[in-house]
């Protein structure tokens, strides 16, 4: 008697030709996804160049309306604090106005809001261009909270007397400003100028 032998290859098909085949379709599905993709975005590179506001330069607005300077940024020289009652670096601006309104100075994201003893209630905004602005001596009815999104002009709070360390100085908001991570005089990005 003869033993008949069988193909290895038809009887590798036979059991495993419909997983080859789904394999093969799956794959001609991503293939032909990824080049429609492709050919998609060079389309949209012959209607010009698109513009990124990104690169646009950060815009600041003022943070109260008729403020008056009544201590500005000193950098490392030493200022008088009349509440502490000693000589100080004052690496922010203190203002204040008859319109008690905080206003954002740019657009951006709220990353906190606090209380501590010395400065008061306090927003921290977040914007572009690795800025930050942190708004201080505010009153405890906070018009905004974490994680909320602002627009520069937008009321934020309203000056008061919180900052234990500036209280001699009566109701006002103490504007600090950093540029990546380093404070920096606001003088030199707001027009604060009407001491």
């Amino acid at each position: 008697m003869e033993i008949r032998k069988d193909n290895k290859f038809f009887t590798f098909f036979k059991r495993f030709g419909l997983y080859i085949l789904g394999g093969l379709i799956i794959v001609a599905v991503i293939v032909t996804a990824t080049v429609a993709g492709t050919l998609a975005n060079r389309g949209g590179d012959e209607q010009g160049p698109t513009v990124d506001v990104t690169t646009q330069p950060i815009s600041f607005g003022l943070p109260m309306n008729e403020a008056v300077i009544i201590r500005d940024f000193s950098g490392e020289l030493l200022q008088f604090n009349e509440t502490m009652e000693k000589y100080q670096a004052h690496c922010a601006v203190d203002l204040t106005s008859e319109d008690p309104t905080v206003m954002a100075v740019a657009d951006g994201t709220v990353i906190d809001t606090d209380y501590r003893y010395l400065q008061g209630y306090s927003v921290t905004i977040e914007h572009k261009d690795g800025f930050v602005s942190v708004y201080s001596s505010l009153d405890k009815n906070l018009k905004v909270g974490e994680g909320d999104t602002v627009t520069k002009g937008q009321a934020i709070g309203s000056i008061s007397t919180s900052a234990a360390n500036e209280a001699s100085y009566g109701a006002h908001l103490e504007l600090t400003l950093y540029q990546n991570d380093q404070k920096v005089d606001p003088n030199s990005y707001i027009s604060l100028q009407s001491k």
